[in-house]
């Protein structure tokens, strides 16, 4: 795929645009003022292979909170500023890496430019952040509805606003909860500007339809060489986040490091509890950094053969398995031995 060469920015020690590689970001969903509960929340991000962190910022004690929070993590922080100029100064002051604000909702042109300048001094870039739901009311009067040129306006002028002074360092983001308009709105954008884009389906929903909606938005956009930082949104736990933005990217190749596990749907020539086998190797593999490809199969006669691009994997058989690497079978291992050696096999790899 060829991907749309957008400026390059840089946050924290993250680039983002050009021909830097596409980064995963999530947020906190801890009480920042809360130092630890948010602390501990980021590290398990960075774990799990979050890029880049963004806190809300709702009041000034959070924003004091930065300071201690920005130093115990290793990723670059994005302070999430609504309204109060304020508060984005402060955020500027304690070391964020970005802003994510928009413009015309913090006040005054003479508030806007404090906010600009003290953003330029430290050299961080600011992300505009339009979501449906938040479009106003005199775009909303001109569209009669929300639609993707209502959105792309109202972030082109909170472009102007940056632009007018002087501002350059820009991310944009365009979030709607309905997948095919928020397609629609970074297509239309990714064509009006050259600024790099930040991703996502907002409000996606639970695990499961949230997964899904987020996959077939941010995936479709990415295949069409739109996109520079994704965001997964959603409801429950933040590592699914991560977790789920990984994989959207392992499975379009701008991930090609750590483990690639692929398994059989099951069907009737399935004899052993391929199900639970599955989530287990995945389970024990989520940290392993091997550059390999697994396979778990429910079939002794065609698994190795339909999965014979793997590294390794198991084929199962009558309450057994065998082990097979590219393909050759290496042992047979009864059922509830498969996953150790199956483990132990990828150790030594």
């Amino acid at each position: 795929m060829n991907r749309k060469n957008t400026r390059k920015i840089k946050v924290g020690d993250i680039y983002i645009g050009g021909d830097s590689s596409i980064s995963v970001q999530s947020m906190t969903n801890t009480d920042t003022k809360d130092v630890a509960a948010t602390v501990n929340q980021i590290l398990d991000l960075e774990k799990a292979g979050c890029d880049i962190i963004r806190c809300a910022v709702p009041d000034m004690a959070a924003a004091e909170a930065l300071k201690d929070i920005i130093k115990q993590i290793h990723i670059p922080l994005v302070a999430d500023i609504h309204f109060d100029y304020r508060l984005a100064l402060k955020s500027i002051e304690n070391g964020v890496a970005a802003l994510r604000i928009n413009p015309g909702n913090i006040g005054s042109q003479d508030r806007i430019k404090l906010v600009v300048e003290a953003a330029k001094k430290k050299d961080i870039p600011i992300r505009i952040g339009v979501n449906s739901g938040s479009l106003g009311k005199d775009i909303l009067g001109k569209y009669g509805k929300v639609c993707p040129e209502a959105l792309v306006e109202s972030a082109l002028r909170h472009v102007g606003i940056l632009e007018s002074l002087g501002f350059y360092n820009i991310v944009i983001s365009l979030k709607s909860s309905d997948v095919m308009q928020t397609i629609e709105s970074y297509r239309l954008i990714s064509g009006k500007v050259d600024y790099p884009l930040h991703i996502g389906v907002t409000e996606a929903g639970t695990l499961f339809s949230g997964t899904v909606k987020s996959c077939v938005g941010i995936g479709t956009l990415l295949a069409e060489g739109i996109g520079d930082t994704i965001r997964v949104s959603l409801t429950g736990d933040v590592l699914d986040e991560v977790k789920v933005g990984r994989e959207i990217l392992k499975a379009l190749g701008h991930i090609n490091e750590g483990v690639k596990f692929v398994s059989c749907p099951t069907c009737g020539r399935t004899q052993i509890n391929l199900i639970d086998i599955a989530k287990e190797v995945e389970r024990r593999l989520a940290q392993c950094d091997k550059n390999i490809k697994v396979a778990v199969m429910g079939c002794a006669v065609n698994g190795p053969g339909e999965a014979r691009e793997a590294d390794i994997g198991i084929a199962g058989g009558k309450g057994e398995g065998l082990i097979f690497k590219k393909g050759e079978i290496v042992k047979k291992v009864k059922e509830e031995y498969l996953i150790e050696e199956l483990i132990k096999e990828i150790e030594k790899m």
